[in-house]
């Protein structure tokens, strides 16, 4: 297969399928456009446990798998928020620990499993710490980003602090917790929330410009409510 990334504010990746039998899947109405000669299947990859643990990871149960009858056909899957798309060679990467509604799509050969950080505060209080996703196996895979790609790479005991709506991605040598805010202060007044991400290298991090769920709280305040008579 081949592939090309078309757009800059609503970007989609256009897959080139050059031999019969190759698919890509996504999660369930991932798909923007697409020629004749592809099948469309829909099932709980993995499992119905599986299917349940993306659930949890705040995806679909179910994806759809969609497989080339014949070369020269063409499928495009969109993003859904303003921002970037990534591609990720899963192999070469060694894998990627991703938050969750960060995956787009990926050939067969990319496993999309759900993963736990080892502390369960970070899941109780941390957000989108608890439960995140695993992409292992080879193949290519793509990500959403909201906002802008910021790519950083840390040197073995190095730390980043970052608001967790910010975090796209990062390798699997990167640790990763949640902390809390220090300062009475800071939590009442500061803005930020209570907890912070923090990654220790070694190992990248991608990271996004825009986190849509505080983009999501300003719009609300714009969003007129129905008043009683």
């Amino acid at each position: 297969m081949k592939y090309q990334i078309i757009g800059s504010t609503m970007p989609a990746v256009e897959i080139l399928f050059e031999q019969s039998g190759e698919s890509m899947y996504t999660q369930s109405g991932g798909m923007a456009w697409m020629t004749e000669g592809i099948d469309m299947s829909t099932n709980a990859r993995g499992g119905l446990m599986k299917g349940i643990g993306r659930m949890f990871a705040g995806e679909s149960l179910f994806v759809a798998t969609y497989r080339a009858q014949q070369p020269g056909t063409m499928i495009a899957f969109a993003s859904t928020v303003a921002g970037n798309i990534l591609p990720v060679d899963v192999g070469a990467t060694g894998g990627l620990i991703c938050q969750k509604d960060a995956f787009l799509c990926a050939q067969e050969s990319v496993n999309l499993n759900v993963t736990f950080t080892k502390k369960l505060s970070a899941g109780l209080f941390g957000g989108e710490g608890f439960i995140l996703e695993e992409l292992s196996g080879s193949g290519m895979a793509f990500l959403e980003i909201d906002g802008d790609k910021v790519v950083k790479t840390l040197q073995p005991g190095e730390v980043l602090k970052v608001d967790t709506g910010n975090v796209v991605a990062f390798e699997k040598t990167v640790q990763y917790e949640i902390e809390t805010v220090k300062g009475l202060g800071n939590i009442v007044f500061g803005g930020e929330g209570l907890f912070l991400t923090k990654l220790t290298g070694p190992g990248k991090v991608v990271l996004q410009t825009q986190n849509i769920a505080e983009f999501a709280g300003r719009l609300s305040r714009y969003i007129p409510t129905s008043s009683s008579k």
